[in-house]
C-alpha cells in the first residue's frame, strides 16, 4: 500500500522548510516537494560560474525570526550570519555618505550634510524601534477572523488594543506611519535629500509603489525590524550565500525525519469530497497525505494547482484581485577585481555592507515614472552588495561577486510580459551603465553576468509575476486581509489545504514566520 504522509509541503523554499521542520519535530511524517534541482526557492545559492557562489535572488538576512534559529538549532546545522557593517551611498557630485554600526561614526558622516539631521538620526532610530516593538509580536500571531463571531478572535484584538494604548503619545505616530509614504515620513524628521533618499528606499522594495505613495512607510518599518543575535535593526550575510539559510533549515527538518525531494514539480492538488488528499506530480506520480500545505504563492496555489472548479466564485475573485505586480529584477556579476567608487576610492569597510544608488528622492520618483508607463527604469534604484568582501568562500581569491537588486522592473511591460526576454539585455545594460557612473571600469571587470527579469523570476522560481513577496505588502493585503479576509489564518476554503508561504501573514522576506505560524496552528488544531 502506498505510504500516506501526515503532511505534504508544496515548495522547498525556506518557509516551506520551516513548516516541515516544526511538523517533523513534533513527530509528524512530512514530505517536501521542490520543483527545482536545488532547495531554497528564492533563498538559494548556486555556482553559476566556476568558483563563484551566487545568492541568486534573496541576498541578505535580517528578518529571520530569532526563535526559529534557536528552536530549530540552525547554528548546529551550519547557519552562520556575518553582520553587514555599513550602508554606503555614493552621489554623482563626488560625495558619499556611509552609515556605520558605530553611531558616532554615523553622526560624523551625516553632520557633513546636515548637523540637524545628525542630531535627529539617533532619535529617529529609537522611534522606529518603539514602533517595531509594537509590530513585532504581530508577526508571530495568527490574524483574528473578523468575519466570525469567535470571542477568542476579539480577545486577540483587545490585547492589541491594550498594547496600542500603552504607546500613549506614540499612538498618533503609529497610525500615521501605517498610512503615509516613506518619503513624507522622512520629511518630518530630516532636511537633507542625501540622507532621506537612501533611507526611503526600504519603503519600496518589492512593491509597485513610489517613495511618495501612501503605505510605503509601513514597508519601511517592515524592513526596519531586522534582528541578528539580539541586535535590533541588524542585517547580515549568510556565510556560503543565502542558500545556507535554506539548507540549514532543510538539514534541521531531515534530522527530525522529514523527507525532501527535489526535481519533483507538482501538477495539481488532489481534491476529493472537498478535501485535499494529496498531489500528482508532473511525471504522474501520486503522493497522499492527511494535509497539503502550500508554500507557493496564492495565485499559483489556487488558480493553477487547485483550479477554479474547486473554488467558489467569490473566493476566486478575491484571489484574482490579490495584487502580485512584480516590480523588481536582479543582476548578478562575477568580477575580476573589486569595484572602485570615485566618491570613496579603494578597498575599505564601506564595501562590506550594502550600497544604495539612490542619490535623491526625485531620482527615485523618476525611476518609478518609467515603471508606471510600462518600462524598466532607465536610471534605476540599485541595492548592491559584495558578499565576497565579507565571506571570501563565495569567490576565488582576489575575485568578487556583485549582487544587484534592481527597482523598477515591472512584470507587465507595455509590450507584454512574454516580451521580457527581448529586453533582458537592455535591462542589464541599464543597470551596469548606471553603476559605471559611480565606479568607472566596472564593465571591463565583469567575468560573468546573470540578468533576472520579473519574467525570469516567474519562469525559473515560480514567483507569479516575479513578485518576491508572493503579493504586495500594501495595507489592503496585510494581516487579516492576507490573502483574503475570510481566509487569512493559514487555512483555505479547501479542507485540509493550508498556506505557509509569503502570501500568508505576515508576508514576505527571509523571515520564516509564515511557515512557523502555519505549523503551530495545524498542530494546535488537533487535526494532525
Amino acid at each position: 500500500m502506498a505510504r500516506k504522509y501526515d503532511a505534504i509541503i508544496l515548495g522547498g523554499g525556506h518557509h516551506g522548510l520551516v513548516c516541515a521542520a516544526y511538523l517533523a519535530r513534533a513527530g509528524r511524517d512530512v514530505l517536501v516537494l521542490e520543483r527545482r534541482h536545488v532547495l531554497g526557492g528564492a533563498a538559494v545559492t548556486e555556482e553559476l560560474h566556476p568558483g563563484f557562489k551566487f545568492s541568486v535572488c534573496s541576498y541578505v538576512v535580517s528578518l529571520l525570526r530569532p526563535q526559529i534559529i534557536r528552536e530549530l538549532r540552525l547554528a548546529r546545522h551550519g547557519l552562520e550570519i556575518l553582520p553587514l557593517e555599513a550602508a554606503f551611498t555614493p552621489y554623482p557630485d563626488g560625495r558619499s555618505l556611509c552609515r556605520w554600526a558605530d553611531p558616532h561614526q554615523t553622526f560624523e558622516e551625516i553632520r557633513r550634510f546636515s548637523p540637524r539631521d545628525a542630531e535627529a538620526y539617533g532619535e529617529f532610530g529609537l522611534e522606529m524601534n518603539k514602533m517595531g516593538q509594537f509590530v513585532k509580536p504581530i508577526l508571530e500571531m495568527t490574524p483574528p477572523d473578523l468575519t466570525a463571531a469567535n470571542p477568542l478572535d476579539w480577545m486577540e484584538l483587545l490585547k492589541m488594543g491594550k498594547r496600542f494604548g500603552d504607546l500613549k503619545d506614540r499612538r498618533a505616530r503609529l497610525v500615521k506611519l501605517m498610512t503615509m509614504s516613506s518619503a513624507d515620513l522622512l520629511d518630518e524628521w530630516f532636511e537633507s535629500d542625501h540622507l532621506k533618499a537612501p533611507m526611503a528606499v526600504s519603503g519600496i522594495i518589492g512593491t509597485f509603489l513610489g517613495v511618495r505613495s501612501p503605505g510605503t512607510a509601513y514597508v519601511l518599518l517592515h524592513h526596519y525590524m531586522g534582528e541578528i543575535d539580539g541586535a535590533y535593526r541588524s542585517w547580515g550575510f549568510a556565510k556560503g550565500g543565502t542558500g545556507a539559510v535554506s539548507m540549514s533549515i532543510a538539514r534541521a527538518a531531515e534530522s527530525y525525519g522529514a523527507e525532501i525531494l527535489t526535481e519533483s514539480p507538482v501538477d495539481h492538488v488532489i481534491i476529493e469530497g472537498g478535501q485535499a488528499t494529496g498531489v500528482v506530480l508532473k511525471n504522474g506520480d501520486e503522493h497522499r497525505a492527511r494535509h497539503v500545505i502550500s508554500g507557493v504563492d496564492p495565485h499559483l496555489t489556487f488558480l493553477k494547482l487547485v483550479g477554479q472548479d474547486h473554488l467558489d466564485d467569490e473566493f476566486t475573485k478575491e484571489i484574482k484581485r490579490f495584487k502580485m505586480r512584480g516590480s523588481s529584477g536582479k543582476v548578478n556579476l562575477a568580477l575580476d577585481r573589486a569595484p572602485n567608487f570615485v566618491s570613496r576610492p579603494g578597498l575599505g569597510p564601506h564595501l562590506c555592507g550594502d550600497i544604495a544608488i539612490a542619490p535623491s528622492v526625485e531620482y527615485l520618483e523618476r525611476a518609478y515614472d518609467d515603471a508606471k508607463y510600462g518600462d524598466f527604469s532607465r536610471k534605476p534604484y540599485l541595492n548592491v552588495v559584495l558578499p565576497s568582501m565579507v565571506d571570501p568562500s563565495v569567490a576565488p581569491p582576489g575575485k568578487h561577486i556583485m549582487s544587484i537588486f534592481v527597482q523598477y522592473a515591472p512584470y507587465n511591460i507595455k509590450e507584454g510580459a512574454a516580451r521580457w526576454p527581448e529586453k533582458r539585455e537592455a535591462f542589464g545594460d541599464a543597470v551596469i551603465d548606471t553603476l559605471e557612473e559611480y565606479c568607472p571600469g566596472l564593465r571591463d571587470s565583469i567575468l560573468f553576468k546573470q540578468v533576472l527579469t520579473p519574467w525570469d523570476l516567474e519562469q525559473e522560481f515560480g514567483l507569479t509575476e516575479g513578485n518576491i513577496f508572493h503579493g504586495e505588502l500594501s495595507l489592503e493585503q496585510l494581516f487579516f486581509l492576507r490573502p483574503s479576509a475570510r481566509w487569512s489564518r493559514y487555512r483555505t476554503p479547501i479542507d485540509k489545504l493550508w498556506l505557509c508561504g509569503s502570501g500568508a501573514h505576515p508576508g514576505g522576506g527571509l523571515m520564516g514566520a509564515p511557515g512557523a505560524n502555519a505549523a503551530r496552528d495545524l498542530l494546535n488544531s488537533g487535526e494532525i
